[in-house]
């Protein structure tokens, strides 16, 4: 498995990772058993970079993998996030990153993942209450304790990256990048280079749009979140699946599926770009680490930039109320 720097960090991760949230929630209803021989597979295949929250499953994702990576613990890097809030009908009700919410949000992943320490802790949204050099300064302290080895933030502006840097080095910013989410070109990845900050694309599929798996919205599950997501409703979707179809085009040409010829993509931006592709079946699994062979040509790239210009995609990427919690 080839491996890429996170950052200036000392973490060297698989130059994919896996994203472990639909393996509890949000996009139906998982196979457990399928979700743990992904996990299991993932670590055959030598990925070892494994992404989780805790509000996926409220809390039940960070204790599904935790169990399931118990044996591997060593020779993983083992990520988790903090800062969105539910209520106990699971409901978004808000962002927290106040300092003693941090502190307890951490014991509490420690406690539900069963580890000593985490290795990469999230910030998983920015909280406009409070300021970012107080929460930094609380994850710091983890790190400090002994408690947590790396800080990342997510979904985080150019300026909020600066603030947090000059507190305690950023080793990762994780935020939505994909060939339908190009906006992070335009100033997050530059200022992530410029203060060696690593930059971790989740949804790097379009959350499985861009894999062509999906004819209608009808197709998704009626608990599917997606069907909440404007991209995914109809007078959108078709101008989507336009795109789709031009991508699909381009990958019969290069004997690829469309999803790995995205993911190829995302791979090809720069060595210091580390996707975390989420699945819950071995098959896709076994599909996106073979992107990681896809060679694409200048003239590839050029075809790509073509048919997926900045702001391509029809609709935004989340609901209102979840636009207002990104690029804080």
């Amino acid at each position: 498995m080839k491996q890429r720097q996170l950052g200036t960090s000392e973490l060297t991760v698989s130059a994919l990772g896996l994203g472990c949230m639909s393996m509890s929630e949000f996009y139906g209803q998982a196979n457990q058993q399928e979700a743990l021989a992904t996990l299991h597979l993932a670590i055959e295949r030598g990925l070892n970079f494994f992404d989780t929250a805790d509000i996926y499953g409220q809390g039940r994702n960070e204790e599904f993998v935790g169990a399931a990576l118990k044996e591997h613990r060593s020779k993983i890097i083992l990520a988790t996030k903090f800062g969105i809030v539910r209520n106990d009908h699971g409901e978004f009700v808000g962002v927290n990153s106040r300092p003693d919410y941090v502190r307890s949000a951490c014991e509490a992943s420690l406690k539900r993942l069963g580890v000593e320490v985490i290795d990469l802790y999230y910030q998983h949204r920015v909280d406009p209450d409070t300021p970012i050099e107080d929460t930094v300064g609380a994850m710091a302290d983890l790190v400090h304790a002994g408690k947590v080895r790396y800080l990342g933030l997510s979904e985080a502006s150019a300026q909020t990256l600066r603030k947090a840097h000059a507190v305690h080095p950023i080793a990762a910013l994780q935020s939505e990048y994909s060939l339908w989410t190009r906006d992070p070109e335009e100033e997050i990845l530059p200022t992530c280079r410029e203060l060696g900050i690593g930059f971790v694309p989740y949804s790097p599929l379009g959350r499985g749009f861009l894999a062509h798996n999906i004819a209608k919205p009808e197709d998704l599950d009626d608990k599917d979140s997606r069907r909440k997501n404007p991209r995914f409703r109809p007078e959108n979707f078709q101008k989507n699946l336009q795109l789709v179809e031009a991508i699909e085009g381009l990958a019969n040409k290069k004997r690829c599926t469309p999803a790995q010829l995205a993911l190829a993509w995302v791979l090809t931006q720069g060595k210091d770009i580390i996707p975390i592709p989420g699945t819950t079946k071995r098959t896709h699994l076994e599909s996106n680490i073979t992107a990681l062979d896809i060679c694409l040509s200048p003239e590839d790239l050029t075809h790509i930039n073509h048919i997926a210009p900045l702001g391509v995609a029809a609709g935004d990427r989340y609901p209102e109320v979840g636009m207002t919690w990104v690029n804080l």
